[in-house]
């Protein structure tokens, strides 16, 4: 009988490859960069299925809700979500996985995936990580490497002893080394080489080898680990790791803490499609270009262009490019990135600029995600402001007033209930209600639909922190937003 193989999701990094679609407050594993589905949920649903338990999920505070959420868009429920409470890179979220899960499955096993991947053929990974199941029970720490088609820089690589058959066969065989980011002459070589693959972060390993390699290769992180996960709170079906241990653990990744030493090492060599969409090149190249080189996503409209991506992602804005050649254009309601497709990499020089500029571009997404739905700015002006609000079914935003601005909410699809100084009552399709400056008021949906409003803030400060709450079934503290 085959073990059961249990999933951890890594789900906490922010970062800027692919601004300004990917932001800090809304990274690109949240994101429909390829398909219908988030790169998040086709990870979920890639790692489920016969053979696999329940996704344990490691990810930050700020995107607990949306985990819940496109978890339940494709109908995957969770075995735990653990908050991290500050970025600490791979290995401690590794390494309070494995002690979390130790608890309910001491000799269990563990696939641990980065949840930003493109794995288009989902039942031969699958297949593969089955594969590697008896080395890892064995004891190994399976690391898979891929099948590289170009002398790729942006990676690094996986010796192996021999190289792969021709139909690379899922066949786990000993690590040689791992090899850093090469320069191009060098990638150039281990591509022509044929026993070396990239490195792509995923690996399969029974909770007793993962901790007796701390143990052995980075003993200082345990304590502080044990404490984290030992003194974990529940909030609202999340488990929060405690702070004051976290924060003590180094900031470093699974391969520099435990892997480049660990002599139990095993490569499973993976021949299918792979990408980790490293930057808009990488998008490009995934999403299939014409026989030009383009690719035109969205409303975009590529005339005599040639090896060249144009993006929008706004209906109601037109993107044209004319004899473009090898750039990327991405637009977005409130950003623009323009580049030639060779200095797609450098897109952190922008978000640096933009924050230096204190631009809210830099990091937060126009439309802003909260526990009850999301919210995005139509119109900012002096003394005033217009949204649009989504309230999932069932869902409530909490019991507070406002200092300085008084609300008009105005209901275009679904029902409200809206409690406005201790008085409720339902607000349908064309109907609004008045917020008076100052009034005790809540909002909620209790229909089975989405419920919209647009909202008309008119006051002297609109920020999002002018919030006194009184009750929040979000268990959220005074000062936060939403």
């Amino acid at each position: 009988m085959a073990p059961i193989i249990h999933p951890v999701l890594l789900c906490g990094g922010s970062g800027t490859r692919l601004w300004p679609l990917s932001r800090k407050s809304y990274p690109k594993q949240f994101a429909r960069l390829t398909g219908e589905e988030s790169l998040f949920q086709a990870s979920a649903r890639r790692l489920s299925g016969p053979g696999f338990a329940a996704p344990m999920v490691m990810t930050g505070g700020d995107f607990r809700f949306i985990v819940t959420e496109q978890l339940a868009g494709v109908e995957i429920a969770p075995a735990a979500v653990l908050i991290e409470p500050a970025a600490r890179n791979t290995a401690p979220a590794i390494l309070a996985a494995a002690l979390a899960l130790a608890a309910r499955d001491p000799d269990g096993l563990m696939l641990v995936a980065p949840s930003d991947h493109v794995i288009p053929d989902a039942d031969r990974f699958r297949a593969a990580v089955q594969a590697a199941a008896d080395a890892a029970l064995e004891g190994r720490i399976v690391t898979f490497g891929i099948r590289p088609d170009r002398p790729e820089t942006g990676y690094g690589w996986l010796e192996l002893t021999t190289a792969p058959d021709a139909d690379f066969d899922p066949k786990p065989q000993p690590l040689v080394r791992f090899v850093e980011k090469p320069d191009a002459a060098t990638a150039a070589e281990l591509l022509a080489s044929g026993r070396h693959l990239w490195n792509a972060g995923i690996f399969l390993f029974s909770v007793p080898a993962i901790l007796a390699a701390f143990e052995a290769h980075a003993p200082e992180m345990l304590a502080s680990a044990r404490a984290a996960v030992d003194q974990a709170q529940t909030d609202l079906g999340f488990t929060r790791l405690a702070s004051a241990p976290w924060g003590a653990l180094p900031d470093i990744s699974i391969d520099y803490a435990v892997m480049e030493k660990a002599p139990n090492l095993s490569v499973l060599p993976y021949g299918g499609v792979w990408s980790d969409l490293g930057g808009w090149e990488a998008v490009w190249r995934e999403m299939g270009p014409d026989a030009a080189g383009v690719v035109a996503h969205g409303a975009a409209t590529a005339i005599d262009c040639t090896d060249t991506l144009l993006r929008s992602e706004a209906d109601s804005l037109q993107l044209v490019g004319i004899g473009l050649t090898d750039i990327v254009a991405v637009a977005m309601p409130d950003a623009v990135l323009v580049a030639h497709k060779d200095r797609a990499q450098d897109v952190k020089l922008a978000v640096a600029a933009l924050k230096k500029q204190s631009a809210a571009q830099a990091e937060t997404f126009p439309r802003d995600h909260r526990p009850w739905g999301w919210f995005e700015s139509l119109v900012v002006g002096n003394r005033f402001q217009v949204k649009r609000i989504v309230v999932h079914p069932g869902a409530a935003l909490s019991l507070q007033s406002h200092h300085h601005r008084a609300e008009h909410w105005i209901v275009v699809e679904g029902t409200a209930r809206v409690t406005v100084d201790g008085e409720a009552r339902l607000v349908t399709e064309n109907q609004s209600v008045y917020i008076p400056l100052g009034a005790i008021h809540r909002m909620e949906n209790p229909g089975k639909v989405p419920m919209v409003l647009i909202e008309v803030q008119t006051g002297s400060y609109l920020g999002e922190d002018d919030i006194i709450r009184y009750e929040d079934v979000y268990a959220r503290g005074q000062g936060a937003k939403g």
